[in-house]
């Protein structure tokens, strides 16, 4: 079946009302009916939920932006970060597979343990830090092991103009004057209109079909917490200094690698796809959304 006729088929975006969820949620819009269900409307974690909901709606794509994404919270809510992020998966694959649907499904640099010293490929070996990494890691695998036509796209840095995120927390706390932010983390911010966008370039590539897999889709280019606030402090035009602190100075509970940068060269080889420049994308969100 042509690409394009599994979105006219309809697409089931779970996790609709999340910052990703509501950016797929405009993008993908045109492609064909998006049915956006909630957390409310379907809990992931919930087998059942998740066969009933595929079975009454028989899209041609599921796309599942619904996660748990409190990385410090998870050390002590294990039981839950693996529910939502590696059984919840697991679940939409079955169902995927139950009414011949293709699946995207999203994960994160944080399967990586930091130590490469050069971007990450996709053949890399994964080792996570943390519970969250781990969950991730274990929803990666659930969506891979089944027989379909699946992309699970690896991110990195999530953030966008509203919403809880980085971009909107250095905002909120500059009001109160200087900031310390983490200067020896790396990693390539990623607006989450971007990777809605790459998602959509990937649905309607003509060639989808036979690239099914896994994927890298982060910016390109790598900054630390330290420069990425300070790139967000100038594009608001606050007068507010930044100050650099290491990973020592502001302990939490989850580790976090400290250089988990994504190469995207494999997108670019096997479906043409090339993310913008992290700065480029931050200037670029400026623009748009005043």
């Amino acid at each position: 079946m042509a690409h394009a006729d599994k979105a006219r088929q309809g697409i089931a975006l779970f996790g609709a009302q999340g910052q990703l969820g509501r950016a797929l949620a405009q993008v993908l819009a045109g492609l064909g009916p998006v049915h956006t269900l909630s957390h409310a409307d379907c809990d992931i974690g919930d087998e059942t939920a998740v066969h009933a909901a595929v079975r009454r709606l028989r899209p041609g794509v599921i796309v599942n932006a619904a996660a748990y994404t409190a990385v410090d919270k998870a050390e002590a809510e294990r039981d839950t970060a693996l529910r939502i992020n590696a059984y919840g998966p697991g679940y939409l694959a079955d169902a995927a597979l139950s009414v011949g649907a293709w699946l995207v499904h999203y994960s994160t640099d944080y399967v990586f343990d930091g130590t490469a010293g050069r971007p990450y490929r996709e053949d890399d070996l994964t080792a996570p830090l943390n519970v969250y990494g781990e969950s991730k890691r274990l929803g990666e695998e659930a969506v891979l092991a089944r027989p379909l036509t699946a992309f699970v796209l690896r991110t990195a840095w999530l953030y966008d103009r509203e919403g809880r995120n980085f971009l909107t927390t250095v905002r909120r706390l500059a009001a109160n004057g200087p900031l310390r932010i983490v200067c020896d983390q790396y990693g390539s911010p990623t607006p989450v209109t971007v990777l809605a966008q790459t998602t959509r370039a990937i649905l309607v590539h003509p060639r989808a079909a036979d690239c099914a897999g896994l994927y890298h889709a982060a910016c390109d280019g790598a900054t630390s917490w330290h420069g990425f606030a300070e790139a967000i402090v100038r594009s608001f035009g606050l007068a507010v200094a930044v100050l650099p602190i290491t990973t020592a100075d502001y302990p939490t509970a989850a580790h976090r690698p400290a250089y988990s940068v994504l190469d995207g060269a494999r997108l670019k080889e096997h479906l043409g796809i090339t993310l913008p420049s992290w700065d480029q994308a931050l200037a670029d969100l400026f623009m748009e959304r005043p």
